[in-house]
């Protein structure tokens, strides 16, 4: 058995394979360290569940030995799952920056949980149990976004976080500096952002898009409505200041855009003279060329502020002649049918639609392209590299982009979630794992819903519901009379009585042959899960659909 004190175990409870539910753990002589703590947003498979987090049993098991839990910025699938895991796991400090703490602050306190927050700075360093901790500041689509340096006797763990290499950026500039020192001191390991593994070369400026943006201001007439990320902190700044060049005033729409902007403004990352932004009492001041609207929406989320001012049910602000809509965004996987959806309902309105093009430039991304990659990995020059934070394929590539940059092949690895990396003096293995999962949040419920009520839940909406209702004599084990059914999703019951008497009739016959097998008292729950699947094949062979069957009894 090696000696305890002599290597580092690195793993994720969540962001392998995935884009989300970022949270990865370093454990260096007895005593864990947190890196982020995400949620991620569910596909259309997941029928009403919100959002998933990971599943923290390890945690909870281990909390006598965690450090802290150590934010590299302020995004939602880095810092969405905070409060839920306050709630399960102690932790005794949480480190965070800037908008980053900021946006954590109001989160907890919305979510009634309360927490022992650090900031830390760019130049802060904190010292635990022989393992020094720094930071160096990156680029990303959010301010105070930095990359985290554990450095033990074994080397440098470095977390990058969400980066890009902005050679001309809205913000701070990367720390390059910084980088050459801990490549100097010796790189153990880099954790690294594969979101964009597959896009070739340095993704756009975000100066670039600023320009754009200001370019299209200056040409449109009417009234500007401009949906963006609400987290996008620096595109917000820059339609500000667009906004302000082309004599516009500015309303805010969406509760977390306003949030954002109430925060950024706060911390003085988004400026403008005074009263630049308006309340929605003094629109009528205005014509409609003085006007941007800033709002949530650029995903196609149904409750968003753009989704509803498309579809006519904003209760404030309704479409006009002349007004154009800029998507400041480009559709995360899965959502591009929700967004072309409100593009179509814009169009149909006669809106002017500007979407992010080649031609056009309304939007780029916080993330790395192979370039930006490359050169991270060159800089660092680290012994083993375990790209993080994508979908398989993403890793796959990004851990081909390791090895082009020197990485030996063996060293560059790409993980699942739960799988630990144990690096000792000469050795290393992937031979353990931890328990991770899918936790889903439904609601105030956590953690609760099972796959089989996800099944349940899409087979109704694809299927339908049939209900066979039955009235029993249960002390003289008689049918008092025939079975009736309600149908919702499945078959319209006035249009469809042939298929309606055929399901009643063979609902008849199996509870006929059910009573017959309890010569004693009836067994209600083994009643209910015989004619629940033998209706179920029943329909099957009638229809060639498969609609959920709930047998009901009634005692009389």
């Amino acid at each position: 058995m090696k000696n305890i004190k002599n290597y580092i175990r690195i793993f994720a409870l969540g962001g392998l394979g995935e884009i989300g539910k970022n949270c990865y753990c370093l454990e260096y002589r007895h005593q864990i360290y947190i890196v982020d703590c995400g949620i991620l947003f569910p596909d259309e498979q997941l029928h009403g569940i919100d959002y998933i987090i990971p599943d923290f049993e390890y945690l909870e098991l281990n909390q006598d030995r965690i450090v802290g839990l150590f934010i590299t910025h302020g995004h939602e699938d880095h810092i969405g799952g905070v409060g839920f895991l306050l709630k399960k796991v102690k932790i005794p400090k949480i480190y965070a920056s800037g908008i980053a703490l900021e946006l954590l602050k109001s989160k907890l306190q919305e979510q009634k949980v309360t927490a022992n927050l650090i900031e830390y700075k760019s130049t802060s360093i904190f010292n635990f149990n022989q393992m020094t901790l720094s930071f160096i500041r990156v680029t990303h689509s959010i301010p105070d976004s930095f990359a985290l340096v554990f450095k033990t006797h074994l080397g440098n763990v470095v977390f990058s976080g969400d980066f890009k290499v902005d050679l001309t950026p809205v913000g701070p500039p990367v720390e390059f500096e910084k980088i050459l020192e801990v490549n100097r001191q010796g790189v153990l390991c880099l954790l690294s952002d594969s979101t964009n593994a597959e896009l070739e070369g340095f993704t756009t400026s975000e100066k670039k898009v600023g320009d754009s943006i200001k370019d299209l201001f200056k040409n449109i007439e009417g009234r500007v409505i401009i949906a963006t990320f609400a987290s996008n902190v620096y595109r917000i700044q820059q339609i500000v200041e667009a906004s302000v060049i082309s004599k516009r005033k500015i309303l805010v729409f969406g509760r977390s855009m306003e949030k954002t902007i109430e925060i950024g403004q706060a911390l003085g990352y988004i400026k403008a003279p005074k009263n630049t932004f308006i309340e929605i009492s003094d629109i009528n001041r205005y014509n409609a060329s003085e006007l941007t609207l800033i709002c949530t929406g650029s995903q196609g989320e149904a409750m968003a502020a753009l989704s509803r001012i498309a579809n006519g049910s904003h209760r404030q602000i309704k479409l006009i002649p002349g007004d154009t809509v800029i998507f400041s965004s480009s559709p995360i996987p899965g959502n591009a049918q929700f967004v072309n959806n409100t593009i179509n309902l814009l169009f149909k309105r006669g809106t002017n639609v500007i979407t992010n093009s080649p031609f056009t430039d309304t939007h780029t991304s916080g993330h790395a392209g192979q370039g930006e990659q490359k050169l991270l990995i060159t800089l660092f020059k680290p012994k083993f590299f375990i790209p993080v934070h994508g979908e398989y394929r993403m890793l796959k590539l990004h851990a081909e982009t390791g090895i082009q940059c020197g990485v030996q092949k063996n060293h560059s690895l790409v993980m699942e979630n739960g799988q630990v990396l144990t690096i000792f003096d000469d050795s290393f293995h992937l031979n353990d794992r931890v328990k991770t999962s899918d936790v889903y949040i439904d609601g105030h419920t956590i953690g609760n819903i099972s796959s089989n009520i996800i099944r349940e839940r899409k087979t109704l909406s694809e299927e339908g519901l049939v209900s066979i209702i039955y009235t029993l004599n249960f002390k003289a084990k008689e049918l008092i009379n025939d079975p009736s059914i309600v149908s919702k999703g499945f078959i319209y019951m006035k249009s469809s009585e042939e298929i309606s008497k055929k399901i009643i009739a063979e609902g008849k016959r199996l509870i006929q042959d059910e009573i017959k097998k309890y010569p004693a008292l009836l067994n209600i729950v083994s009643m209910r899960n015989s004619i629940s699947e033998a209706i179920s094949r029943f329909i099957l062979e009638l229809t060639d659909r498969k609609p959920l069957i709930i047998p009901i009894f009634m005692s009389v």
